[in-house]
């Protein structure tokens, strides 16, 4: 009787270790997913893969290994509502990632589109990311429009530069009133790049676009929200 007692005890603790041992090692083994929607910014025009912020950011992150590489849905030129048409076009897109950010509304300044329009449309695809995020609104982290006018493109083009700063900080600021209303993170990197995006090293190629560098200085200043958030 003994004998049975202990080899049953023995049997249960043995498939109780081997459950515990599976559930750690598929919780160890989760990768965790990242959806970057944006534009030129979020691309990285004119530089290589490697170097969008996007891509520098994984490294940057606790648990790097478990990050898959980032699904990047934008493109050179993208006004908001172009997007919302870009992600509908998308193929293989998840319903849910652990981590979105989002990077959109220079070229909506750059149509000269009105703040008041770029607010409803901000604020619909705001509400699309944190969808995407798997409605965390905390999973989301929104980046601030970049001041293109310190740029050699903006000086070769004769564009008015108070002006143009006058109107990116409007759309920013419409830009992080919808972020606080819905509790998302908003990171300014606006202000640093008047500075550094002016300097040769702050520039692609095309003397428009930031370097790598300074999309190294993003990445870095989004790993700080992302590594505070409870994946």
């Amino acid at each position: 009787m003994l004998k049975s007692v202990f080899k049953l005890t023995l049997i249960f603790a043995t498939l109780f270790g081997c459950s515990q041992d599976s559930n750690t090692d598929q919780m160890e083994e989760r990768t965790l997913t990242y959806l970057a929607l944006g534009d030129s910014y979020t691309i990285g025009e004119s530089v290589e893969e490697d170097q969008r912020y996007p891509n520098q950011l994984i490294p940057l992150l606790d648990r790097s290994p478990l990050w898959e590489k980032p699904r990047i849905i934008a493109r050179t030129g993208w006004t908001v509502d172009e997007l919302d048409a870009g992600i509908n076009a998308a193929t293989n897109i998840s319903a849910s990632y652990d981590l979105v950010t989002l990077l959109i509304g220079v070229n909506n300044q750059f149509r000269g589109r009105s703040v008041d329009d770029y607010a409803v449309d901000f604020e619909k695809m705001l509400l699309r990311a944190i969808g995407f995020a798997g409605d965390l609104p905390n999973h989301v982290v929104v980046l601030s429009i970049p001041d293109w006018g310190v740029t050699p493109f903006a000086t070769s083009r004769g564009t008015d530069k108070e002006k143009n700063a006058a109107e990116i900080d409007a759309y920013n600021q419409k830009k992080k009133e919808i972020c606080d209303k819905y509790g998302v993170a908003y990171i300014d990197i606006t202000e640093e790049y008047r500075v550094k995006g002016a300097l040769p090293e702050g520039v692609a190629s095309d003397g428009l676009h930031p370097s790598g560098a300074i999309y190294a200085d993003w990445a870095e200043k989004l790993a700080e929200k992302v590594n505070d958030i409870n994946f």
